[in-house]
């Protein structure tokens, strides 16, 4: 009987932990919808901290945390979080549409791709 106990309160609180995270990120894009990327930034924060053992989660979050940094024209930014991404998680969903945010800010001239440096010789 103990054990049941044990187990159902388990499940009771992954439940709870799952419930708390999916409100947070609904809140997350509620925020984004009004334009509010300051109260967008607040909810990802807290859906990171509950989605720590899910990361199957984290391109989403981090995709929406770049569209929030692109509309304050923080391009730069936006775009290293889109690099992220895709370096993370290149098989997503998520990677699929960074890589096609950094073509729209790269042909919106907001983004340069970065190009290798080049070796040259000293100058005497």
């Amino acid at each position: 009987m103990r054990t049941l106990i044990i187990l159902a309160v388990a499940l009771v609180a992954t439940g709870c932990t799952r419930w708390s995270l999916d409100h947070h990120l609904n809140n997350a894009y509620r925020a984004y919808n009004e334009g509010d990327c300051a109260r967008v930034a607040l909810e990802l924060s807290q859906a990171e901290r509950k989605s720590r053992s899910r990361s199957y989660l984290q391109p989403e979050i981090s995709l929406l945390r770049g569209q929030c940094l692109e509309r304050e024209s923080l391009f730069v930014d936006a775009a290293q979080t889109y690099q992220f991404i895709i370096s993370r998680y290149p098989a997503s969903e998520y990677a699929y549409r960074a890589r096609a945010r950094l073509q729209t800010l790269e042909q919106l001239g907001h983004h340069r791709p970065i190009e290798p440096a080049k070796a040259s010789p000293a100058a005497l």
